[in-house]
């Protein structure tokens, strides 16, 4: 049985898929872990693959939910995405891809293209 923390973690993913694939972006697949790191979403924007971290804040203080990406984050995920990457494309190149953020505070929802590289 999920904690009422996990479920809103849950409907915040499903907020910010219904968002980017309002946009056109495509879903590939959802909640992708390894060795510690997770990756909320992964969507393809065209021949572009997009690895997204969603992160919900009831309030903004303290930066509000995109402040709270440190940089330790950022490698989980971006380490993440290369070993996703090396299991999906093998003996090929790899797509161009970016790092995007669906940040959520309170029930304002804010999408951020390219918020870190990779």
């Amino acid at each position: 049985m999920p904690s009422p923390t996990q479920r809103q973690g849950a409907d915040s993913e499903l907020q910010a898929q219904a968002l980017l694939c309002g946009h056109g972006l495509q879903l590939v697949a959802r909640n992708v872990r390894w060795r510690g790191g997770e990756i909320d979403l992964i969507l393809r924007d065209g021949k572009r693959l997009v690895f997204v971290e969603v992160r919900q804040r009831s309030r903004a203080d303290w930066g509000g939910a995109a402040a709270s990406i440190g940089s330790a984050k950022q490698r989980r995920v971006i380490l993440t995405a290369q070993w996703w990457l090396s299991r999906h494309f093998r003996n090929q190149d790899w797509p161009e891809c970016r790092f995007d953020v669906v940040a959520i505070d309170g029930e304002r929802l804010q999408w951020l293209q390219d918020a870190f590289s990779g």
